[in-house]
């Protein structure tokens, strides 16, 4: 949970650099809480509580991409590249699992400071 709380902290923080485990642990408790908000929508068969989370954590997932792909030294303009149909979902995906690469010109690497 301290991931997710981080992640909300930075949440219009898109410099620097986030590393693997921390982007897709927030990843992890977003989806386990949106399916929380959703069944709470189906019980009361609205959609209004799913849409009102999705767009109140829209800019802090956005932000933590940006960050996870600082790590792998790529700018977060790549995130657009989800845009092209199926490709562009799976070379993104590529980029975001891939390991931390030594300082960049986002900042030192986060693995050397643990």
């Amino acid at each position: 949970m301290d991931y997710f709380i981080e992640g909300l902290k930075k949440f219009a923080d898109f410099s620097g650099r986030a590393r693997r485990k921390q982007y897709w642990m927030f990843g992890l408790i977003y989806l386990v809480l949106y399916f929380a908000v959703a069944a709470i929508d189906y019980v009361l068969g609205t959609q209004i509580f799913a849409l009102i989370f999705s767009l109140a954590l829209l800019i802090p997932s956005i932000s933590i991409a940006t960050r996870r792909l600082h790590d792998t030294g790529r700018s977060g303009w790549w995130q657009l590249i989800v845009l092209i149909p199926i490709i562009g979902i799976i070379v993104l995906l590529i980029f975001l699992v891939q390991d931390s690469h030594a300082d960049n010109e986002y900042g030192p690497n986060p693995k050397a400071l643990v």
